[in-house]
């Protein structure tokens, strides 16, 4: 993570959007996404991984995003971003002083 001083390092615009889980007759449901808040954060890609399951060749990328502290964020979230869409697996605040928020989250393919 970046000094907190430095200009500029939070500089990309991005929307939370958590899940909406809609029940059906069949006991089932259908999951919609509704927008949460719309923050500025840093995003810095982490990892890419050729994924070669079910004999089609993917990539997983996985990215880490820092936002100022928010009580409402949690895994199983997602992010938009320049028409990307990154799910949230972890949030953690790295300093336990409520200052930042580190997501890590997988880009996954609409």
């Amino acid at each position: 993570m970046k000094g907190e001083f430095e200009p500029g390092w939070i500089a990309h615009r991005i929307l939370i959007e958590q899940p909406v889980v809609t029940p059906d007759e069949a006991g089932g449901g259908s999951i919609a996404w509704s927008p949460l808040a719309t923050v500025w954060a840093a995003i810095e890609p982490v990892r890419a991984v050729v994924d070669t399951a079910a004999d089609r060749i993917g990539s997983a990328i996985t990215h880490r995003v820092t936002i100022r502290h928010r009580s409402d964020v949690a895994a199983g979230m997602r992010i938009r971003h320049r028409g990307r869409l990154l799910a949230i697996a972890t949030v953690v605040d790295p300093d336990e002083r409520r200052r930042f928020l580190l997501i890590e989250a997988r880009e996954e393919t609409p």
